[in-house]
């Protein structure tokens, strides 16, 4: 398994095979999100499985992933790290899609995006969140996000 460590409760990697989970449990991962089109989340063989959340998006510039997926991501990732749980977010190549995820759970826990995407550039050094399409969603959802914290 690809992955990179982000923070003590977040995770972005590749797509996970089913013999991985032993090794996802092992590092605390409560939560599995999956961002890859056409490929549903694979089983977990453990008793009790952890739960996986399957947004379905496209890595294309002309495509922009639906912000109500990263904010459903966002708020399920929350509650199981607030839980003491670990999240797993992914993609095909960790490279885009679950690395939105990623900066998008850490804007939720206070970060700026500046500071999201430079941790994950840091920790997972293939990754590309500077990419256009994929900062433009960071910022989207920061800007979305933060409103949103204005008003309660």
């Amino acid at each position: 398994m690809n992955y990179s460590q982000i923070t003590d409760n977040l995770l972005i990697g590749t797509t996970p095979r089913a013999r991985d989970y032993a090794q996802l449990h092992q590092l605390g991962v409560k939560l599995v999100i999956n961002m890859r089109i056409g490929i549903p989340p694979r089983g977990d063989p453990h008793n009790p499985p952890m739960r996986s959340l399957w947004l379905p998006t496209i890595d294309s510039p002309l495509i922009p992933i639906p912000m109500h997926f990263l904010q459903t991501g966002v708020r399920a990732a929350l509650k199981v790290i607030e839980g003491g749980g670990s999240v797993y977010t992914h993609c095909s190549k960790g490279r885009h899609r679950g690395v939105v995820m990623g900066a998008c759970i850490l804007i939720a826990q206070g970060m700026s995006p500046d500071q999201a995407i430079d941790l994950i550039k840091r920790q997972r050094p293939v990754s590309d969140p500077q990419a256009w399409y994929i900062r433009s969603r960071i910022m989207k959802f920061a800007r979305e996000w933060n409103r949103g914290k204005q008003r309660n």
